[in-house]
């Protein structure tokens, strides 16, 4: 059983409550895509899932039919005796508190591997995203629902319109891609966005071995002026000698370089400083 319209409203009301836009909050009311995201997941029987912003339990409630091992993280304090009564009787477990200050590998320790599946609060998808990929390494694959164009920029290839900081920041440890469109009409409310379903999966060793927060430096600093050929952007940090070395070319713009590209270039200029020190 997932929950309809009707139901969701029904619950909300009984309980006083209404969707916060404060905290991005869109309550998938649609069996049918909610059956979708499961299936797209690929969770089963004993399978460990964590899910973020369950919200009335639309999602949970699938994913606990389907003989998953839940783990549901609720920001909002006034959705817990919602998911008290509509979740917890079906196994899973509820916790209060903010995804991005959680002690992922406590929480996640009964486990080695997890699966997130999730629709992510608009306002905080990106951010929760690459935090996890930096500080949940138990979590080895996501199906989260986010706005279409966080999307995009998270699965975004080298030389689209989309590529910028968040999708070099993901391409060093996974890869993505968008595996389905979600329309407003599913939600309550209904957004003024589409949504789309990206899967990520967490590479098994990082895309490039080099620091990455000197690699992030640098492609922060050039997308900073993305309009910009490289050799302005980077004017006063890499030297015409040093992107040849690497083999990218000065009139390059930053969106144009995959993750292997800036690890190159991070390479050489660690070197560099090396030999200077």
């Amino acid at each position: 059983m997932t929950l309809t319209h009707r139901e969701i409203t029904d619950l909300l009301g009984r309980h006083g409550l209404r969707p916060s836009r404060a905290l991005g909050q869109n309550f998938v009311a649609d069996p049918n895509t909610i059956r979708r995201i499961v299936r797209l997941s690929g969770v089963g029987p004993g399978d460990p899932v964590v899910e973020i912003g369950p919200g009335v339990g639309s999602l949970t409630t699938a994913l606990c039919e389907v003989g998953a091992e839940v783990i549901a993280v609720e920001l909002d304090r006034h959705l817990l005796p919602v998911l008290a009564e509509v979740v917890e009787p079906l196994g899973a477990r509820v916790v209060h508190g903010d995804a991005l200050e959680v002690d992922w590998s406590e929480l996640l320790a009964a486990h080695p591997r997890w699966t997130l599946v999730a629709n992510l609060p608009y306002n905080v998808a990106t951010t929760i995203v690459l935090s996890l990929l930096d500080d949940a390494p138990a979590i080895g694959s996501m199906l989260v629902m986010v706005q279409r164009e966080v999307g995009e920029r998270l699965a975004a290839a080298p030389g689209s319109g989309a590529y910028g900081i968040p999708s070099v920041k993901l391409a060093l440890t996974a890869t993505a891609e968008v595996v389905a469109r979600v329309p407003a009409t599913v939600f309550i409310p209904q957004p003024r966005v589409e949504s789309v379903l990206v899967r990520i999966a967490r590479r098994a060793e990082p895309a490039v071995g080099v620091d990455q927060d000197a690699l992030m430096g640098l492609v922060r600093t050039a997308f900073g002026q993305r309009r910009k050929m490289l050799r302005r952007s980077l004017a006063g940090r890499v030297t015409t000698e040093q992107f040849e070395r690497a083999g990218i070319s000065p009139e390059d713009r930053p969106e144009q370089l995959g993750v292997e590209q800036w690890g190159r270039l991070t390479e050489i200029l660690a070197a560099g400083e090396a030999c200077d020190a």
